[in-house]
């Protein structure tokens, strides 16, 4: 992993705060240590038992009878399979978030090169048919539409200022529109993007 003493990290009060997070930082990732994959293996697995306990049949007929389910019935058969049932929703959930961040970060500036490394290495061709509206061309008149956290948002251009601005719908609903005071699209975007989380369901993504 590359030396992070020469990454900036201004404040969010520091007026170069929003230009300093816009410059896509190389390597943007060190890899994963096995110890640390393992963990998340371990969190994945804990959501995915709180679902199937919440969707199996056989637990919905203890919950009835108002008993605890043993945890020794999790290797029922069928309560295996409420598991996979709910394993597939983790997968789900993972294809929705990384479109997320597939979106934000090809519109804020990262290639299909770079989206298909992150995301285990595929190829570039790969990358674009999977995420096909991730990278577009940007020009000073278009606007700029993507989703994050359960929200929506644009950036515009305007032209009078020549300045972006961004519009934005979070997850709880609440919407805002900012002044036309980003000096780049990228600025925009990360504005945005701020708010959607800012605004997104609790425990959401």
């Amino acid at each position: 992993m590359s030396d992070v003493s020469v990454v900036p990290t201004p404040d969010r009060n520091d007026e170069n705060f929003w230009t300093a997070a816009a410059v896509l930082v190389e390597p943007p990732w060190g890899e994963p240590t096995q110890e640390e994959t393992f963990a998340m293996d371990e969190r994945v697995i804990d959501a995915a038992r709180a679902l199937a306990e919440r969707i199996s049949t056989r637990a919905s007929a203890y919950r009835a009878a108002d008993k605890p389910l043993d945890p020794v019935l999790m290797a029922s058969p069928d309560v295996q399979l409420a598991l996979l049932r709910a394993l597939y929703e983790t997968k789900q959930s993972a294809e929705r978030m990384a479109e997320s961040a597939a979106t934000v970060a090809g519109r804020s500036g990262a290639s299909y090169a770079q989206l298909g490394a992150a995301w285990g290495g595929i190829k570039r061709q790969s990358a674009r048919l999977k995420w096909p509206h991730a990278v577009v061309r940007r020009s000073a008149s278009e606007s700029i539409p993507f989703s994050y956290a359960g929200g929506t948002a644009v950036a515009h251009h305007d032209n009078d200022a020549d300045a972006w601005w961004y519009s934005a719908t979070g997850a709880d609903h609440q919407d805002t529109e900012s002044e036309p005071v980003h000096s780049t699209y990228a600025e925009a975007i990360a504005g945005a993007t701020e708010y959607l989380l800012a605004h997104a369901h609790p425990g959401g993504q």
